[in-house]
């Protein structure tokens, strides 16, 4: 019969495979299980994305199926400013830093922000016109916005 100490070392012991298995930091059990489930979430995501691509190579009589959705942005004129909301697949590295210099370049200031770079990409801003700064409409804001998303690589 195996006794509770030897129950609770096994366990111990299988945390810390499962911990290092899913690269996660975590030093108590509900961490630890948590980010292997998010770890999981996060495979499950990529081999559904790598299934989706290999049917896309192998499907070339209709290739429109397979492009890549295109980003959302929606830009709404609020009280000296604009409410900006962007959600996209394409999550690369300095897609944020992108945007904001689309920002700058049109003369908008973020006056606050909230931004999700986990599996996607998601950003709600509020810019403000800087002062003195011509006048700058919504649909100029949204195509800077899916000009600077399209050009980053």
């Amino acid at each position: 019969m195996v006794s509770k100490e030897q129950k609770r070392a096994s366990l111990h012991e299988k945390l810390q495979i499962l911990r290092t298995l899913t690269h996660s930091q975590a030093a108590n059990k509900k961490s630890i299980i948590a980010d292997a489930s998010t770890y999981i979430k996060d495979l499950k995501q990529k081999i559904s994305k790598l299934n989706q691509e290999i049917t896309c190579a192998q499907n070339t009589t209709s290739p429109t199926l397979c492009e890549e959705p295109s980003p959302l942005v929606s830009v709404e004129a609020v009280e000296k400013g604009f409410l900006i909301s962007v959600f996209t697949d394409k999550n690369s590295p300095g897609l944020l830093a992108s945007i904001l210099e689309a920002f700058d370049v049109l003369g908008l200031t973020v006056l606050e922000a909230r931004a999700s770079c986990a599996g996607s990409f998601r950003l709600q801003a509020v810019g403000g016109e800087d002062e003195g700064e011509e006048v700058i409409d919504a649909h100029a804001v949204e195509q800077a916005v899916m000009q600077a998303i399209r050009s980053y690589p």
